[in-house]
């Protein structure tokens, strides 16, 4: 499945950080966003975007839009 049909309160693992701009996805890595990472979707912003995640012990805001080809597993 795709980053953007998760609802806040879902858990995910990153599978593959799909077709992403190449800046993104560098940025991404060196958050520690890396193939089999867990997550939780915390919130989303009144109008959909951004989406705010926990990783590990810190929380993250993604666009939608940047972050939705990224590919994830729900658990």
């Amino acid at each position: 499945m795709r980053f953007r049909d998760l609802r806040p309160g879902d858990r995910a693992r990153v599978v593959d950080l799909g077709a992403l701009d190449p800046q993104l996805r560098a940025r991404l890595l060196s958050l520690g966003l890396i193939p089999g990472t867990e997550f939780e979707v915390e919130r989303v912003a009144p109008l959909g975007d951004p989406v705010a995640i926990r990783v590990r012990d810190f929380q993250l805001g993604l666009r939608r839009s940047d972050a939705g080809a990224m590919e994830v597993e729900r658990l």
